[in-house]
């Protein structure tokens, strides 16, 4: 749609412009007339639901309000004449109203109309954002003296439709995420009965806004880093190891914290919201370097009785061997029940990357893991992202994907839905097929 909008405007520009050069009139009532048209014709789309009014429409919908009411005023002011104008002005101003048109149209170019995912629980969902302070952690992004503080979203079914306690579900955003990178996920997952609570890491965030409306967008430093370990030869391994023990720690302290502070509300039944926790019934999951926090903090608490790993390396899972220079996966069997989604992406990598090597599924620590692979993905196409800018997505992760968007996360969302139905709630059986 956004496209047809795009082509049709410019088209409508040139051929006025066009008119105006063999007529040598640019104040004519044809000009004029089609202006309103245009902007009336667009108030209709929108009226009528074909074009989904949201706020990357804005700048589009003013300048054609803006060119509506200039001709308007010179319609009534009676000031239409033909006068001579040299092809050069002419020219000039139709490319530069050509190139308004596109510059208003890159915001809804960048993030497009378009259906949200299916939701098939039978509870509706609400959502309410908190900020909760760690006193006993003084925040290391930044020189003032402040302690952390971390921003969190739930998700969770609507009191008035849903009654009883529902488990609770930890998400930790990928690399340079935010919190609702997944919101179709966790919206899927609440309607069938689960409190889901999304953490924004700041600093490790994009953004993040608090309760009182402080914004703190991403660090610098942890993007360079992140950046240039992603480069090979950036690091040595030693170093590379360093930064994920350091990156994996943040999160999962983050994660820990937040999970106390709920459970203490839900203890205290402080809220409505807390009061219907399910306390016994607690798991974590997250994309990318949240996946691997999710896991780290899974061998960290007693408490977390199952974890999806979405497109994630085992940080937690492997240590440096100095005498071999190389990274080696520790043994410890692991016990809690896990399911792994990865991408093409990951996939490749998993035989090939010392990254990787505790993720190989010959890896016998990990025997009981269920293993996904969604063939034809890339690393967002498991994240909303694609649905709500698919520019944006393939310019980040170098390329479009060979799965269809929706086919991607819809699925990954079901098969999430059931893993935990079957690993918390005991409902059902899982037995997911290893390539979809």
């Amino acid at each position: 749609m956004e496209l047809v909008i795009l082509g049709v405007a410019l088209t409508i520009e040139l051929t006025l412009a066009v008119y105006a050069l063999i007529t040598r009139n640019n104040r004519s009532r044809i000009k004029s007339w089609t202006r309103i048209s245009v902007f009336l014709g667009f108030v209709v789309l929108i009226m009528s639901k074909v074009i989904v009014w949201h706020a990357a429409w804005g700048l589009f919908a003013g300048l054609l309000l803006i060119l509506a009411v200039k001709e308007i005023v010179i319609l009534l002011r009676k000031r239409i004449s033909a006068y001579p104008r040299s092809v050069f002005s002419a020219l000039l101003k139709s490319v530069l109203l050509a190139f308004a048109v596109f510059v208003t149209l890159i915001p809804v170019l960048l993030f497009p109309q378009h259906r949200l995912p299916q939701v098939t629980g039978p509870y509706p969902v609400n959502t309410a954002t908190y900020t909760y302070t760690d006193f006993d952690r003084t925040e290391e992004f930044t020189d003032e003296e402040k302690q952390r503080s971390v921003n969190a979203e739930f998700w969770y079914p609507d009191s008035v439709s849903a009654n009883g306690t529902y488990p609770l579900l930890v998400f930790s955003h990928g690399a340079f995420g935010i919190k609702t990178s997944n919101d179709s996920t966790f919206t899927e997952l609440a309607s069938h009965g689960y409190m889901v609570v999304s953490i924004d890491h700041p600093y490790h965030s994009f953004y993040t806004v608090s309760d009182s409306g402080e914004v703190v967008t991403i660090n610098q430093e942890y993007m360079r880093e992140v950046n240039e370990a992603n480069r090979e030869g950036a690091y040595s391994l030693e170093e590379f190891f360093e930064l994920t023990q350091k990156w994996t720690e943040l999160r999962t302290d983050d994660m820990s914290f937040v999970i106390d502070t709920v459970l203490e509300h839900a203890e205290q039944k402080s809220d409505s919201i807390y009061a219907r926790i399910d306390t016994k019934k607690i798991g974590a999951f997250g994309h990318s370097m949240g996946g691997a926090a999710s896991i780290g903090l899974s061998r960290q608490r007693q408490d977390i009785d199952a974890v999806v790993n979405i497109d994630a390396p085992f940080f937690s899972e492997i240590r440096y061997d100095p005498a071999a220079d190389d990274l080696v996966a520790k043994s410890e069997p692991y016990t809690i029940p896990l399911l792994n989604v990865y991408s093409d992406d990951v996939w490749v990598q998993l035989d090939s990357s010392s990254a990787y090597i505790a993720n190989r599924i010959s890896n016998p620590a990990f025997a009981d893991a269920y293993t996904v692979h969604f063939e034809g993905a890339k690393h967002l196409s498991l994240t909303d992202l694609p649905l709500y800018s698919p520019f944006l997505a393939n310019l980040l992760q170098g390329g479009r994907a060979d799965i269809d968007k929706y086919t991607a996360i819809e699925t990954q969302n079901e098969l999430i839905l059931q893993f935990f139905d079957y690993a918390l709630k005991e409902q059902g059986s899982f037995d997911p097929r290893t390539t979809y």
